[in-house]
Formats: structure tokens, C-alpha cells, sequence
């Protein structure tokens, strides 16, 4: 998370079922309303698919799916979130679907405590911490590594694909 002065971050908080989650507000480029999804043939599951976002294709990952939830049933207040990725020097935009939005917040690092020791069979590496709000629980999402390398390259790929395949047809 970036840190705004050294002893605070600042979060844009969602939703995953009863749960709350926080994404690095620097990484946050908009967030849209949720919008018709295209699906790609042979992506894993939580690749809900590509959304146009102003003539650009951008994926669409369903991050209950990611982290091993059942899917997204889609609400008035579901939200693509479009985060923007960096691996290897560039950033990818990347849509994160969520059941909602809540807030913008400040979190003072009094507020974060480390991510749970969970032994080593469990991966938690895409959790940067656990911050208490009020009588709440929020998990700090990396976003950068909540993305494996692999899954960036394939989705650049059929980005670029579909780009050129709309270049052809038009």
C-alpha cells in the first residue's frame, strides 16, 4: 500500500460476501457499474471475461472466485473495480468484480496488524495486512501480487489479440 505521509495508507474498501477488503487507492483508476461482460473461451473459471472501458478491452477477474468463493451473483450494488497492474515494468488495467463498493479510507498504521501465520501450505502473500475498523476486520490486498505473472501475460495476449482483431475489422 502506498503510504500518504509514512503513518497512513489510504484504501478504497469492498465487498466479497460479509467481508471486507481494502485496495491500495493508487492503484484504483474508476470504478464503473457493472457492465456486459464478454466471456473468453478456455480462461479459468474467475475470468468472468473482457468489458470495454472507452474502446480499450480490459479482463474482468470475479475475486470471490479468485480466492476460492462462490461466484458473484450480480446485485444493483455489484461494481467492477478497474485496478491498474504492474508486472515487469508495465501496467495492465484489470477489472476486479465486487459484490460493492463501501468507502475511502485512512488507516493509520496503528489500525494494521501483519497478515496471520497460516503455516505453509496456505499462500497469503497477496495480503499486505489486516486493519481494524470499528468492530470490523478489513484484509489490505496487495493487488500486484494478488495477479500471478502468468495470468497477466495471458491476459495482455488476448487483449492484444482482441485490439487487433477490432483494428482488422474496422
Amino acid at each position: 500500500m502506498s503510504n500518504d505521509n509514512g503513518n497512513t495508507q489510504t484504501v478504497l474498501t469492498v465487498t466479497l460476501g460479509q467481508e471486507q477488503y481494502a485496495l491500495d487507492i493508487y492503484a484504483v483508476r474508476e470504478i464503473l457499474d457493472m457492465a456486459e461482460v464478454t466471456r473468453i473461451p478456455k480462461m479459468p473459471a474467475y475470468m468472468r471475461g473482457m468489458v470495454n472501458v472507452r474502446g480499450t478491452a480490459v479482463p474482468v477477474v470475479d475475486l470471490k472466485m479468485k480466492f476460492g468463493m462462490e461466484p458473484i451473483e450480480q446485485t444493483l450494488n455489484t461494481r467492477i473495480v478497474i485496478l491498474e497492474i504492474e508486472k515487469d515494468g508495465k501496467v495492465t488495467p484489470m477489472g476486479a468484480m465486487t459484490d460493492s463498493v463501501r468507502d475511502v479510507l485512512v488507516l493509520h498504521e496503528e489500525q494494521i496488524d501483519a497478515p496471520p501465520e497460516l503455516g505453509s501450505s496456505v499462500d497469503i502473500d497477496f495480503i499486505k495486512g489486516i486493519a481494524r475498523k470499528d468492530d470490523a476486520f478489513i484484509i489490505l490486498l496487495d493487488v500486484d501480487k494478488v495477479f500471478a505473472r502468468e495470468e497477466i501475460t495471458m491476459l495482455r495476449q488476448v487483449r492484444e489479440d482482441q485490439e487487433n482483431t477490432n483494428k482488422t475489422a474496422a
